[in-house]
């Protein structure tokens, strides 16, 4: 059993499809019940309510700026401190927050998952260890096709277009290097299964 005091913050990086949320899935699966919170860097997209349809879809959701840091660090120092909070609800297709939240507790092990996690350095420094998932550009560009066109209600096109205008360019600029400060890196072709149980017997270490 646990008390539920953290004792690590971890950071699960990598590119738009690299398959983060699966790998963190399978994580949190192999781990006992309430010793992982899970903080999504997703949910943080900046609220674009005040702004038209067709000015939020022009918007770089691929530069760090998109995304409310200051919130998420405020977040993730109050649930190391002891307490809980309330983490905002996105919505992918209109570009605005919902107005629902998500209640999370604190847990030894407090995991933020996000593409651009390592672009901010006041957030990079909190992590006790970081995970990288590498993965060629051409299968995450086909993993966001399928994800997008089914969950988001996007062309096949827009997806491309987008893709090459900001994806791509912003990932070389601020994801990519998140690889050279993770302390594991996750190949393309390795088994997530296999990684997950791995990182899982890595935090059960932390709960003795």
């Amino acid at each position: 059993m646990t008390d539920g005091s953290v004792r690590e913050v971890w950071g699960v990086g990598g590119g738009s499809g690299s398959g983060k949320s699966t790998l963190v899935g399978m994580f949190v699966a192999a781990m006992p019940p309430r010793t992982v919170t899970v903080l999504s860097f997703d949910a943080y997209y900046r609220d674009l309510s005040h702004l038209s349809a067709a000015d939020r879809a022009a918007m770089n959701f691929d530069h760090p700026d998109s995304l409310e840091s200051e919130l998420l660090l405020k977040h993730l120092d109050a649930l190391c401190a002891g307490g809980s909070v309330a983490m905002p609800d996105y919505d992918f297709a209109a570009h605005t927050r919902l107005p629902g939240t998500a209640a999370l507790d604190p847990a030894p092990v407090v995991l933020v998952e996000g593409i651009l996690l390592y672009a901010f350095p006041q957030l990079c420094s909190r992590f006790d260890f970081k995970v990288f998932i590498d993965v060629p550009e051409d299968v995450r560009l086909e993993r966001r096709i399928a994800r997008d066109v089914v969950t988001r209600g996007r062309s096949e096109e827009s997806v491309r277009a987008q893709f090459a205008a900001t994806v791509a360019p912003m990932h070389w600029e601020f994801v990519q290097p998140g690889r050279d400060v993770a302390e594991r890196v996750v190949e393309h072709g390795e088994d997530y299964v296999v990684v997950a149980h791995e990182l899982a017997a890595r935090a059960r270490a932390l709960l003795v």
